[in-house]
């Protein structure tokens, strides 16, 4: 008898739908439109990606916004010359179309940061990113650690639980405010123009992007998830956005 079970293991094949140019999309960066790195500053920009999502921004009128975990500089830097609307940090920053700021009040306290700092400094491996509203320990170098950096980050949450809480990432514990999700920028950006009366589409590959999946629903939209729509592969998602420029 032939063994069948690792078919059950293996990415299903690319079935993204057709764009439409009625759609307003959102767009998470890491593992959906760039490949996972072994740390966040080593990640690789292909270098047609910039044209074809300033491309696919025209075609939709400009109705396309990066949605990402990483702060709005890097997500600036990544794609430069672009300049997108954009949710950053998880949507505790949403850049508007016009260029202006939607920002949360909250702010991980700095003492927080100090003391993972310090915490993490003899952890050969452990990265301690620090972002304007929160912070995140990296133990992608160092899996053995990853206890340790959920713990810390537990430790600290417990402090202040109703207005933080820990996010688990790949290889990764977050402390974010509670109100910053991906969620809060489809629906500070669905109520801005062009974005308003569109049918939302958010593309995302892990847990932090079902919140937006969730608000994009709320709008009559839908949650692309790149493992089940995509095979898993952010190269399929680079080239379904080359598709738009035909829609």
């Amino acid at each position: 008898m032939t063994d069948t079970s690792f078919l059950s293991r293996r990415p299903p094949p690319a079935t993204p739908p057709k764009p439409e140019r009625t759609w307003a999309v959102f767009l998470d960066l890491d593992g959906t439109l760039l490949d996972i790195a072994p740390a966040p500053d080593r990640v690789v920009v292909p270098e047609d990606l910039v044209h074809d999502l300033s491309t696919a921004s025209a075609a939709l009128d400009g109705a396309l916004a990066i949605v990402s975990g990483r702060k709005l500089s890097d997500i600036d830097n990544l794609l430069a010359p672009l300049s997108l609307p954009a949710g950053s940090e998880h949507g505790a920053i949403v850049r508007l179309p016009d260029g202006k700021r939607n920002d949360l009040d909250t702010h991980v306290p700095a003492e927080w940061i100090d003391a993972i700092t310090q915490e993490a400094i003899d952890k050969a491996g452990v990265i301690v990113e620090h972002k304007t509203h929160g912070v995140v320990v990296h133990y992608r170098r160092s899996a053995h650690y990853e206890d340790f950096c959920k713990g810390l980050c537990t430790d600290l949450v417990a402090q202040k639980p109703d207005e933080f809480e820990v996010l688990q990432a790949k290889m990764a514990f977050e402390i974010r405010p509670k109100a910053a999700t991906k969620g809060r920028s489809v629906d500070v950006l669905m109520r801005e123009a062009p974005f308003v009366g569109r049918r939302p589409i958010f593309v995302g590959d892990d847990v932090t992007d079902e919140d937006g999946f969730r608000a994009a629903g709320t709008y009559g939209g839908e949650g692309l998830n790149v493992f089940n729509r995509f095979g898993g592969r952010p190269h399929e998602v680079r080239q379904w956005l080359k598709s738009f420029a035909a829609s």
